[in-house]
């Protein structure tokens, strides 16, 4: 597998990176609106507008997906992207009105970031203006710019985590995940060797192996509260808004493929599903294939992240590319 989101017709995506403030965001475009569902399973989220995501809400559109670094103060990048599609006149119709539907999640990286330094409502506008179809750049980019990983002792032990992403197609029908890395636990790979995740010291390149120390005092006593792991799964085949939330629930068990420990109760893990198009494929099948493109695209952030000279990252390990 390998590819990005975009290689699923119908989204096109946008970073906005502020490389001297470190943070950005990230903004997903569906060009003709699409059908989404959502799964929150951290518990600690910082999100705007996605209850229009959950199976009882009356509205099923969506019209773009806004990632952010910056905390709660990253929300404002939504406001952005609203405005961006306002113009476009895409949105949904209320008795005339056009409403944009943009479900917005951030992570928090204001320790990377300058500090009082958050993605603003003009980076989000800015991020749409930069979307394209054509696959988006990984890494420390946009909502991944401020990101980092294994942060059990903070933000001095830890790596730099990032954006990335990866699709699959299954005869007629595209599946892409876009994911963006803030995660407490350690990243590992699909033999569950740690790529990267917390230090032993600051000086450190040795990872501490952050599921040795699970059920000990010493883990209990260090709950870093800045985490989170976003993702985006879309896809053409055609689905309803209950198929959406199953898919984005399957979805999330990537996060654990490649994260651990993950969804802790210092996490905002959320994934959000979107369904563009009307080809025929099971949510069973979808949602088994997405698992695997979360994990993917989790790992791909990792390997294209830069630390900035800030921190180190896994291109700065020995075997590291």
């Amino acid at each position: 597998m390998s590819g990005s989101i975009t290689d699923v017709p119908g989204i096109r995506v946008g970073h906005y990176t502020d490389l001297k403030n470190r943070t950005g965001c990230t903004v997903i475009l569906c060009e003709n609106g699409a059908i989404g569902g959502i799964d929150i399973r951290g518990f600690a989220p910082g999100t705007r507008q996605v209850n229009s995501l959950e199976p009882l809400h009356p509205i099923s559109r969506v019209d773009a997906i806004c990632l952010a670094g910056g905390g709660a103060f990253g929300l404002d990048a939504g406001t952005g992207v609203v405005k961006f599609l306002k113009e476009k006149k895409s949105g949904f119709n209320l008795l005339g009105k056009i409403i944009p539907i943009v479900p917005t999640a951030v992570i928090f990286d204001l320790f990377f970031a300058e500090e009082d330094i958050s993605p603003t409502a003009e980076m989000g506008y800015g991020a749409c203006i930069n979307a394209s179809n054509l696959p988006p750049q990984e890494g420390s980019v946009g909502a991944g710019t401020g990101a980092t990983v294994g942060k059990i002792f903070g933000v001095k032990q830890a790596m730099k985590g990032g954006i990335g992403t990866a699709s699959a197609r299954f005869g007629e029908v595209s599946i892409g995940v876009l994911a963006v890395v803030n995660s407490y636990g350690d990243v590992i790979n699909s033999g569950g060797k740690i790529i990267a995740g917390a230090r032993k010291t600051s000086e450190s390149m040795e990872f501490y192996d952050m599921r040795k120390s699970l059920g000990t005092t010493e883990h209990a006593n260090h709950l870093q509260t800045q985490n989170t792991t976003l993702a985006v799964v879309a896809t053409d085949a055609e689905l309803t808004k209950n198929d959406a939330v199953r898919l984005a629930i399957m979805a999330q068990d990537g996060i654990a493929h490649a994260i651990a420990p993950s969804h802790t109760i210092v996490d905002g893990d959320v994934v959000i599903a979107i369904s563009t198009g009307t080809r025929t494929m099971g949510t069973m099948s979808i949602g088994s294939i997405s698992q695997e493109l979360v994990a993917e695209s989790i790992r791909r952030g990792i390997m294209n992240a830069d630390g900035y000279g800030r921190l180190p990252a896994y291109r700065d390990l020995k075997g590291g590319k």
